[in-house]
């Protein structure tokens, strides 16, 4: 077989996203992702997919020019090709980015998050080209299914007037009472048995009810929250207080590995303060977990030596591919921090890779999170299906996915018939299309 790149083409799109909120405002009619397509000299095509912005976009352009001539099984090469493609400092922000909430924009995560796509890609390709599924050239999987959570938010049941969008039959969930309709929606299609919040929407105590509800109507099931930083510390400490025999974990509560690791210390000491009275350690059994300050592997040092989280939550997309993920995992073994996966809106190329370099993960022991029931558009001949909770590990070559074609050149038709002011998600601008003058809220909120 010969694994020669010979092209690769670049497919921006925009695709349908519901109008979910979070602390920085509300998700867009539509989102920007980008499909990857590498092709061998024996005319073998993988897929990859990855964040569409304008920023992923004009790094994965000169990346891809790099490409051509080299070995789809050369992964670790295409990291010194990332190297050599420079960041305008124009492209990098000193906020938190809105693409996954995922702490300050930096270089290498511009970089890594671009090169994650090519890295499926050339995995799906190679895969096909070998004949053997992702997992088998992660060195093999260790479940055959993979566990996923419920990702619930707080919605409207549509976008502003005015403003085109697609509709779904969701609802919204503005209280604890539509919170738990949505997880009994979640529960009755999908068979999803755990089940994530997205706060920071409401003051704490309308998020803590809401948690409280969910507890009521599903006892015993896993629940998560995760406000994306936008309480102070002694928030953090109270709302652990108050639902610390419901949670599975929090989720970043507080901002940064300083706050999360004063908010960790906090939960030590009033574990060591309620043994010595005898009493049980209510908030000693929350675990903290992040997908906001342990994003890159210089992060994990600091954050890991204070005891700052529990559970790192990997998103291949940034972490810079599947054997990178693998990689985090190990370290986090070695520091006995759990692991599992976040999600930001994707479609079914990632959802597919997330579930192969899932199976892989030993002790994988928190369902990962999956935006992708939400999602209404897909690029995909046949959409991946959830059964119990779960999707079950392909063992087909490659990924086991197929491009829809005629799917992509819609969606793409989207992206080009759009003025611009979709190609870049921005929050903040979503929500003033129904509240001007809306800004992002300064953190912490509460």
């Amino acid at each position: 077989m010969n694994l020669t790149v010979t092209d690769v083409r670049l497919t921006p799109i925009l695709v349908a996203d519901p109008p979910l909120l979070n602390t920085q405002g509300v998700h867009q009619p539509y989102t920007p992702r980008l499909i990857v397509e590498v092709v061998t000299a024996d005319g073998v095509t993988g897929v990859g997919e990855t964040y569409g912005d304008t920023k992923y976009l004009e790094l994965a352009r000169p990346f891809a020019q790099r490409l051509p001539g080299r070995q789809v099984n050369d992964l670790n090469g295409l990291f010194t090709v990332a190297d050599a493609v420079l960041v305008d400092s124009a492209q990098v922000s000193d906020q938190v980015d809105v693409g996954g909430l995922r702490g300050v924009q930096t270089a290498d995560k511009l970089r890594l998050s671009v090169v994650s796509g090519f890295e499926v890609a050339c995995l799906d390709a190679w895969g096909k080209a070998a004949g053997l599924p992702v997992h088998a050239l992660l060195g093999g999987k260790v479940r055959d299914r993979v566990d996923y959570s419920a990702y619930l938010f707080y919605r409207w049941a549509d976008h502003p007037a005015g403003v085109a969008a697609e509709r779904d039959d969701w609802g919204a969930a503005l209280d604890p009472a539509g919170v738990v309709e949505q997880a009994r929606k979640f529960k009755e299609r999908y068979g999803f048995t755990s089940f994530k919040l997205k706060g920071g929407v409401f003051p704490p105590d309308e998020e803590v009810a809401a948690v409280r509800a969910l507890a009521e109507a599903f006892p015993g099931h896993p629940l998560r929250l995760d406000p994306n930083g936008a309480w102070s510390v002694p928030t953090s400490l109270r709302v652990a207080e108050e639902l610390g025999d419901v949670l599975e974990y929090l989720e970043d509560p507080a901002l940064g590995t300083p706050a999360m690791a004063e908010v960790a210390a906090g939960l030590r000491g009033a574990a060591r303060g309620a043994s010595g009275k005898g009493g049980g350690g209510r908030r000693a059994g929350v675990p903290l977990a992040t997908n906001m300050c342990v994003t890159t592997f210089a992060e994990i040092k600091e954050a890991f030596t204070r005891d700052a989280v529990q559970v790192v939550l990997s998103d291949h997309h940034y972490w810079g591919g599947l054997r990178n993920t693998q990689q985090l995992a190990a370290i986090c073994r070695a520091f006995g921090v759990g692991v599992s996966m976040h999600s930001n809106t994707h479609l079914g190329i990632s959802l597919a890779a997330m579930t192969h370099v899932a199976a892989t993960v030993p002790g994988l022991h928190h369902a990962c999170d999956s935006h992708y029931p939400w999602q209404s558009e897909d690029v995909l001949t046949r959409r991946l299906t959830f059964q119990d909770g779960g999707v079950t590990v392909s063992d087909a070559p490659g990924l086991g996915v197929e491009l829809d074609r005629e799917e992509l050149r819609r969606l793409h038709r989207r992206w080009l018939d759009d003025d611009g002011s979709l190609r870049d998600r921005d929050d903040a601008a979503a929500m003033r299309a129904a509240r001007p003058g809306w800004v992002v809220p300064t953190v912490p909120r509460w």
